[in-house]
């Protein structure tokens, strides 16, 4: 409908007679189309009773079928567990015969402590052959570098005997007390002669010494010896800075180490080792005297490994106590490399320490001390107990005493 004013397009509007004839129309219609819908259902159930049975037979079927498809799977599954629980009890018939051969092989075996005692009695063949062929090594090494006792003589009348001087290729190994007789070439070759001899001793017996020997060179025997501590947990383990194994001519010019500079100054006595700072200026001597500390505590450390205890007033003889080594009943049935194992450097039983030797191998016998022109005898030392340095030169090379006070004269 639309205004004959604006022109605008409105809904229509009707009357209460004309509504009541579209409702009537329609409720017409609606009852038409209801009739018409109950004929189709009411067809549709005559014609779906004709079928129903075999709709129900085809249910029937169908269930049957998928009931079929479970129990297939389930035989499957069966099947699958038979055949691993057939294998395991295979395999546990096959374990079973194999601990029942065990036993039965067992059962034969004679008993375990005569094996036992059998194989003890090997090792300690085996053990006493080594040690048999170390001691034929050893004789061997001390004939070819020559080790033995020039002069002396025995105890004779009652008349106390003297002792002789030990060499090793010709060359006289002096005690601490007595190396400034000897001018630095001497006591460079009987030392290194000395470091030789005890590589290879140590090296036929299987043992490990508290100090190692390394070369300037960086190869075994090539250059200058240093000296120093190993691995360790001992009171010696702390020496790790190298020291010295030879002497100089000039005491101005130190080589260096091949592994680590040494100290400048190093202690000459117990009481110096806590301050190295404080010791003059020729330290490498004092060094040197440090590095043969060293030296003679691997000495005595390799005799009580083969049974031979060394006291702390011979442990300044290297030779000596060698010789004592060479000569021992227990001489290479211990070792660090074979049965019986040897406890690491150092055992508890090893009572000396180095602190002791450094001190015993500084200190020089009273007899050695001489007096300066000028110093009445009275201020020498020899009076006077406490402990005093007198520093001389002798030979090119310094010489540090201290009066009052024993070494290994």
């Amino acid at each position: 409908m639309e205004c004959k004013n604006c022109e605008l397009r409105q809904r229509q509007y009707y009357c209460a007679n004309c509504l009541r004839n579209h409702l009537r129309d329609f409720r017409l219609q609606t009852h038409h189309f209801s009739s018409d819908r109950n004929e189709h259902i009411a067809r549709a159930s005559r014609a779906f009773k004709s079928i129903e049975s075999g709709r129900l037979l085809r249910a029937e079927i169908a269930r049957a079928d998928h009931s079929l498809d479970q129990l297939a799977d389930s035989l499957a599954q069966v099947r699958r567990d038979c055949e691993n629980k057939r294998d395991r009890l295979c395999t546990l018939r096959e374990t079973l015969a194999q601990r029942k051969r065990t036993l039965h092989a067992a059962r034969l075996l004679p008993p375990q402590s005569q094996t036992l005692t059998k194989e003890s009695q090997e090792l300690s063949v085996l053990s006493q052959t080594i040690a048999r062929a170390r001691s034929g090594l050893v004789q061997e090494l001390v004939e070819v570098f020559h080790i033995v006792e020039v002069g002396g003589r025995p105890a004779v009348g009652g008349r106390a005997g003297a002792r002789g001087e030990w060499t090793v290729g010709g060359l006289v190994l002096p005690v601490p007390g007595d190396v400034r007789r000897y001018p630095p070439d001497h006591i460079n070759a009987v030392i290194t002669q000395t470091i030789h001899f005890l590589g290879l001793l140590t090296f036929y017996l299987g043992i490990k010494l508290p100090f190692e020997v390394s070369w300037s060179c960086r190869r075994f025997g090539v250059g200058m010896p240093w000296i120093g501590a190993g691995r360790g947990t001992e009171s010696w383990a702390k020496w790790t800075a190298k020291h010295p194994l030879h002497l100089t001519s000039n005491p101005s010019s130190t080589p260096s180490s091949p592994s680590s500079s040494p100290s400048p100054t190093l202690p000459v006595s117990l009481a110096d080792s806590e301050a190295p700072e404080q010791v003059p200026a020729h330290g490498q001597n004092q060094s040197f005297t440090t590095g043969l500390a060293m030296l003679l505590y691997n000495v005595c450390y390799l005799a009580h490994s083969q049974g031979v205890e060394i006291p702390l007033s011979q442990a300044g003889d290297a030779l000596s106590n060698l010789w004592a080594v060479c000569c021992s009943g227990e001489l290479g049935r211990r070792s660090h490399s074979t049965t019986p194992l040897l406890l690491p450097p150092t055992p508890p039983s090893f009572t000396l320490d180095f602190a002791q030797v450094l001190q015993a191998t500084a200190a020089s016998p009273a007899r050695a001390a001489r007096i300066r022109p000028g110093r009445p005898a009275q201020e020498a030392g020899f009076s006077n107990m406490k402990s005093e340095r007198i520093v001389e030169e002798e030979d090119g090379w310094d010489v540090v005493e201290l009066g009052g006070e024993e070494g290994f004269g």
